[in-house]
């Protein structure tokens, strides 16, 4: 895995110092590092102990705007729908994600445990006659209670077909009334069951059909006054055959907006744009998986990267992309430590080490610098999380990982995420 591309200068403005102060710094860089031994010129950048990285990692995790949403329905009400839908990743994966957290409830942290954008709390009791609804009820306000700053939510889903919401009115009263400030959004879930027989697909959004509109006030009248919100959804599988495959997201994605902080909203916007990007790039399950944590921790390098500090954010961002090379290894069956998966980000990063030093040098350049920095540490996330991708499924494929397969998936992910990334940033400035 030693192979990698010959660095290239990054473009210097023509006529510009700043400029020539760039490709002057760029040569004498690029000079030291080759006087290195092969293993340290890359490996020096990327390898960090494990007590730093567990460092770094808690010093940025205290500054995500990470959100918590707490799922509150019974069993096959949509809640891992909604899960799906958020994150983009498969329904297998939300399966396997979610751990036991207390007696009556899971947890699930996306893209991580360690730098967690959402976090999903789903009450698995409910419904069950078996489990006490005031133990519950208990559960969910201690959590509630312990604080942390995060961004928290109560959605409840309820199935247009289910009128017994007794219980669920109980449990989400009791929240609201010791937890005033948590907003509460109501999902209504399913909403394909009560289409007439004539209706074969989801008609446009909002559907101006009186078998789903009867019901759907129904239930929204008789949460009103604990629910801020209520939202029609429907979110199936896609053999289900039903299009769109999440038909009411956007919907989610407002109202959820209009009720979290305005940096936990902004987050989440973002991420859903990214997954939309990622869907369209066909591939293999665990790829097609990947690709959607990849999207996450690109987000938060852009966000990172923008500190208009020369080498300010490189210890971060290479604990970041460490962590997010040891998560793809984790999806793929390799359990790493924060070593190892240093060891592996050294390897497959090859010549695209250049392209993170000419990302921060290109800070030098007053009133520019930060803007392209943010969309360069984008890509270069992007892209060595698809390089991770190819290494870790030659492995689970039993081959041995070819480094041309690996640097040439690399650099046309580069190519094609800066372009994208740049293109989006312009169009959100324009807006703005």
């Amino acid at each position: 895995m030693g192979n990698t591309f010959p660095p290239d200068p990054p473009d210097a403005p023509s006529g510009n110092t700043a400029g020539a102060f760039l490709i002057n710094l760029w040569q004498v860089t690029m000079g030291r590092i080759g006087q290195l031994r092969p293993k340290q010129q890359v490996s020096r950048w990327f390898t960090v102990d494990e007590a730093k990285i567990a460092e770094i990692l808690a010093t940025v995790r205290a500054q995500l705007p990470t959100t918590e949403a707490i799922l509150i329905g019974k069993p096959q009400a949509g809640k891992s729908s909604i899960v799906r839908a958020l994150t983009g990743v498969s329904a297998e994966i939300v399966g396997q994600g979610f751990k036991p957290h207390t007696q009556n409830t899971q947890r699930y942290a996306y893209p991580s445990e360690d730098l967690p954008l959402l976090i999903f709390t789903d009450t698995v009791g409910l419904g069950d006659i078996a489990q006490s609804t005031d133990a519950i009820l208990a559960e969910l306000a201690a959590d509630l209670e312990q604080g942390s700053g995060q961004a928290r939510i109560l959605i409840l889903t309820i199935k247009i077909t289910d009128f017994a919401t007794d219980t669920l009115r109980h449990i989400a009263k009791g929240l609201r009334q010791d937890f005033p400030t948590v907003p509460c959004l109501l999902a209504v879930t399913s909403v394909h069951e009560v289409y007439p027989p004539e209706v074969e697909n989801h008609p446009p959004y909002p559907p101006d059909l009186e078998a789903v509109n009867r019901p759907y006030e129904a239930i929204a009248a008789n949460f009103q006054g604990i629910a801020d919100r209520t939202v029609l959804i429907d979110f199936t599988l896609e053999e289900d055959g039903f299009t769109p495959v999440f038909y009411g997201l956007e919907a989610l994605r407002d109202a959820l907006a209009d009720l979290l902080p305005e940096a936990e909203a902004q987050a989440l916007y973002q991420l859903l744009d990214e997954q939309n990007e990622a869907a369209r790039q066909l591939g293999n399950l665990y790829r097609d998986v990947g690709r959607h944590y990849v999207s996450a921790f690109a987000v938060i390098a852009a966000t990172l990267a923008a500190v208009p500090l020369p080498f300010a954010t490189m210890p971060v961002l290479t604990a970041l992309q460490v962590s997010m090379v040891g998560l793809l290894g984790k999806l793929y069956g390799q359990t790493l430590t924060p070593a190892q998966a240093g060891g592996v980000a050294s390897a497959i990063a090859g010549g695209f080490f250049a392209q993170a030093i000419g990302r921060e040098l290109i800070k030098f350049i007053p009133g520019l610098g930060s803007v392209i920095a943010a969309s360069w540490a984008a890509a270069y996330t992007w892209a060595l999380g698809e390089g991770a991708c190819v290494y870790f499924g030659d492995l689970m494929g039993g081959k041995k990982p070819d480094p041309q397969k690996i640097q040439a998936a690399m650099k046309d992910a580069f190519a094609a995420a800066k372009t994208r990334f740049k293109e989006e940033r312009g169009v959100r400035r324009a807006e703005e």
